[in-house]
């Protein structure tokens, strides 16, 4: 492997560089194999080599030879392309098919089943022109009504689009706005600062307020309580006295009654003497 590198090659001396036969492909099949052309491409669809069985995807780049056929379709110019294998080295070759605006693969290698595809084109392979006109003509047809039965499916389209524009707007605009705000706040940086430490102390203040006056309000009522307690405590106490106190025996005895008032001089009064 180190030899193929290497700068300078041995030649013995006897060596006659003339005396080489320069041959080619075409010398070599007797000049009836059509002039090729080097092409650089990518595989138009998913194949699997026939000779080894190696799955080539489509999209992978090759070193081709373009061949031009003398076949044409419609005035359109048909080539085929010859690829070789990444693990056998086999030929596989395909050409381009502007009948179905496909390629079709010849030799070397198998296409790979493809679901998106129409299984009915086969069927067309054997129409004519006109045929082919034809049923084109009444796809169009069949197309342009379905497009024109579509039209309220069209117009609920248009109107989901401008509701999710309108919903972007809002959301562009609430984002300005919070962007905005951002930038007040940054702008006024101390003052900002010494707002919210300053609505902080108040806040704090006002809680100490409520709470010094709710425990004033809870001493006075328990004040009031006992107050109200020893109140009535002392009435007992007045009550159980006036029940224990011994009753005077003269209590019941019947009083003399004073005599009756006589504010308008009516009673007799007695003569003084003298």
């Amino acid at each position: 492997m180190a030899e193929r590198k290497v700068l300078s090659k041995y030649y013995p001396p006897d060596f006659d560089p003339s005396a080489i036969e320069r041959s080619s492909r075409r010398s070599r099949t007797g000049g009836n194999e059509p002039k090729l052309s080097a092409s650089r491409l990518m595989t138009p669809f998913s194949m699997k080599c026939t000779h080894c069985g190696e799955y080539i995807p489509k999209g992978r780049k090759f070193n081709a030879r373009k061949e031009t056929l003398e076949e044409r379709y419609l005035s359109v110019q048909i080539f085929r392309f010859y690829i070789r294998c990444t693990r056998c080295s086999g030929e596989i070759t395909f050409r381009t098919d502007p009948k179905n605006n496909d390629y079709q693969c010849e030799r070397g290698a198998k296409r790979n089943f493809e679901v998106w595809r129409d299984n009915t084109d086969e069927k067309y392979n054997d129409e004519t022109e006109e045929q082919t006109l034809d049923r084109l003509e009444k796809q169009h047809g069949e197309k342009e009504e379905q497009m024109e039965r579509d039209k309220m499916a069209e117009l609920e389209d248009k109107m989901l689009d401008s509701k999710r524009e309108m919903k972007v707007a809002d959301a562009l605009d609430e984002i300005r706005t919070r962007n905005a705000r951002i930038e007040r706040k940054e702008a006024g940086g101390a003052n900002a600062a010494l707002a919210t430490v300053q609505d902080e102390i108040n806040e704090e203040t006002l809680r100490a307020e409520r709470e010094a006056a709710a425990d004033a309000e809870a001493i006075r009522k328990e004040f009031q309580a006992k107050k109200r307690a020893a109140q009535d405590a002392a009435r007992v106490a007045t009550f159980e006295e006036a029940l224990n106190r011994p009753v005077d025996p003269d209590f019941w005895k019947p009083r003399k009654r004073p005599a009756p008032r006589d504010p308008f001089g009516l009673r007799k009064s007695k003569p003084r003497l003298g």
